[in-house]
């Protein structure tokens, strides 16, 4: 029997059908969650722009990690809380498309950032009196842009590719489009498209840990060297960088584990889940440490919201 291909123009998002029975309690939790990331976000961002001082690469560099945050939850949370409110679970093929672009671009957006940030760090310790030259503003902002261009078209291959797949179903395992619960629906053998998306993110996921590890070891090599006090302000910085790592590679193991699991029959909440988990905490969590654990930018927030705090009353 030959197979009919799915040619409706929508899918439907099984995720926000699981959460239809507490979708009031769901909307609000999300719709906090939402402004929590916008709120503590912008707040870095916000002090960075406006205060001279932070305009360092190191501090453009995190701004550009919360812009990334602020990106990836907007991918999917806006969307979701308006389908929980008005009960609505379908999306059109475009936008699920679209989202799925964009949802994958976060992902190597945010690797790439933390490369590029490990990268700083490393001038900064290992080569202090050259740092000033080698890692400008100029320069940051020229890596941040070409990380861009770069991803863009690296991911834009795969969405197209998974675009020219003849689609048997429309129903999608979760709360939000993604590349692999697209292939899922394929009719024909995905295995090719799936293979070129696992070794291209393994690939680039292993190229980026590589630099960080090269990176973070040379500066281990570099604090166990130098004077005490020095030594310790690297080390703070670079359980900074590795701890907000950490929490994205976590993310992203959930996921992982997510798809692994795909064909065992387990309850979609457990999809919703780990979804939830690899997806809202990165851009929730990497403000709150560096808000908390890099001290100048710290100093420079407290300062901001007393200074709005005085305003309010004159």
């Amino acid at each position: 029997m030959e197979n009919v291909f799915n040619t409706s123009t929508s899918f439907i998002l099984l995720g926000i059908e699981e959460m239809e029975h507490y979708k009031y309690l769901y909307c609000g939790f999300v719709l906090v969650t939402y402004l929590l990331i916008l709120l503590f976000s912008s707040l870095i961002i916000s002090v960075v722009l406006l205060d001279e001082s932070l305009h360092e690469p190191m501090y453009t560099l995190i701004a550009n990690l919360m812009l990334n945050g602020i990106f990836g939850a907007s991918c999917f949370l806006p969307k979701l809380i308006l389908d929980l409110f008005l009960s609505s679970k379908v999306i059109s093929r475009a936008a699920c498309f679209i989202q799925s672009f964009c949802v994958t671009i976060f992902g190597y957006f945010e690797i790439a950032a933390f490369t590029i940030m490990a990268y700083d760090t490393y001038l900064a310790v290992c080569h202090p009196l050259r740092y000033p030259t080698l890692m400008t503003n100029k320069t940051s902002l020229k890596l941040i842009v070409g990380s861009v261009v770069f991803n863009v078209t690296f991911v834009l291959v795969s969405v197209l590719l998974s675009a020219q797949l003849p689609l048997c179903g429309s129903h999608i395992n979760n709360y939000f489009c993604d590349n692999m619960s697209i292939f899922i629906l394929s009719c024909v053998d995905s295995s090719v498209n799936r293979l070129y998306g696992t070794v291209k993110f393994v690939t680039y996921l292993m190229v980026s840990m590589l630099i960080i590890a090269y990176s973070y070891v040379r500066i281990l090599h570099i604090c166990l060297k130098i004077s005490k006090g020095a030594g310790k302000k690297a080390i703070h910085t670079l359980v900074t960088h590795l701890l907000n790592f950490s929490i994205f590679l976590i993310g992203a193991l959930f996921i992982f584990i997510r798809y692994r699991l795909e064909n065992i029959n387990l309850p979609l909440v457990f999809h919703i889940l780990l979804s939830i988990t690899g997806s809202v905490f990165p851009p929730l969590l990497n403000p709150l440490v560096y808000g908390i654990r890099t001290k100048a930018l710290k100093i420079k927030v407290i300062s901001h919201l007393e200074k709005l705090k005085v305003n309010k009353y004159f």
